[in-house]
């Protein structure tokens, strides 16, 4: 029996290498592609004007038609993309630790991290390292396998895939309602960012999204807390599945 597809997309500066122990989780069950998006890993870097419209039309290359999209961050705003333009590829949708719809001051706050990135990218770096994994007991080997990945990036792709995380929001938050695929939002109690009040904008914008906020969790939630991240991910798929083949 051919296992079922699951695609990882990651976030802004981050390679496939933060899906490790998740990947390993799912693989008895799934199929598990972990992508780099455009600008990220060995691609190209991004060019400056990159919409996500481009990330979307690149990643959409490499998914399979009925995949289960799993994406993080950045990469989430990817698989709501592709769940709204392309659900020929989509068999669910799970946005994790995504944002949603920022408001006035939660846009002023995000423009105000990609202009310290801008000024002081170490610094920036580092302050997300913070931001992340502080108080969260992930080993220092993984944050500081995290860190050097942030620093490895070139710094202008990071900066304009940045700009795309801190803008396209708005552009496919009226698209939201149009998804058809299954869905699931999934966050951090403790993020601060992606915060549990984007997943509940985002369940309730997407027609039948279920909604889950991990108790204790931050904003790096795959890495954090990968097995019961990747339980939340097994029983929403089968769930999903099972109510599909009983609708035939």
């Amino acid at each position: 029996m051919v296992k079922p597809t699951i695609v990882l997309l990651h976030g802004v500066g981050l390679d496939h290498t933060m899906w490790g122990p998740v990947s390993e989780l799912l693989a008895d069950e799934y199929q598990v592609h972990a992508l780099d998006l455009p600008g990220h890993g060995s691609n190209s870097p991004a060019p400056d004007g990159i919409t996500l419209d481009d990330l979307a039309g690149q990643v959409a290359a490499s998914v399979p038609a009925g995949s289960h999209l799993v994406g993080f961050s950045l990469g989430a705003l990817v698989a709501q993309h592709l769940a709204r333009h392309r659900p020929d590829l989509v068999a669910s949708l799970t946005s994790v630790n995504s944002v949603c719809r920022r408001t006035e001051a939660e846009r002023e706050s995000v423009l105000g991290r990609l202009a310290a990135a801008q000024a002081d990218f170490p610094a920036s770096v580092e302050a997300s390292i913070d931001r992340w994994f502080t108080g969260t007991g992930v080993s220092q080997q993984l944050i500081d396998e995290t860190r050097t990945t942030l620093l490895a990036n070139n710094v202008d792709s990071f900066l304009n895939c940045y700009r795309v995380f801190a803008t396209a929001d708005a552009q496919i938050g009226p698209e939201l309602p149009r998804i058809t695929a299954p869905a699931l939002a999934i966050t951090g109690e403790l993020d601060g960012g992606s915060t549990p009040e984007m997943s509940r904008r985002l369940a309730a914008a997407i027609p039948s999204c279920r909604l889950q906020v991990v108790s204790g969790a931050r904003h790096m939630l795959p890495v954090q807390l990968p097995g019961e991240f990747a339980m939340s991910i097994t029983t929403f798929i089968r769930e999903t599945s099972h109510a599909a083949s009983q609708s035939l």
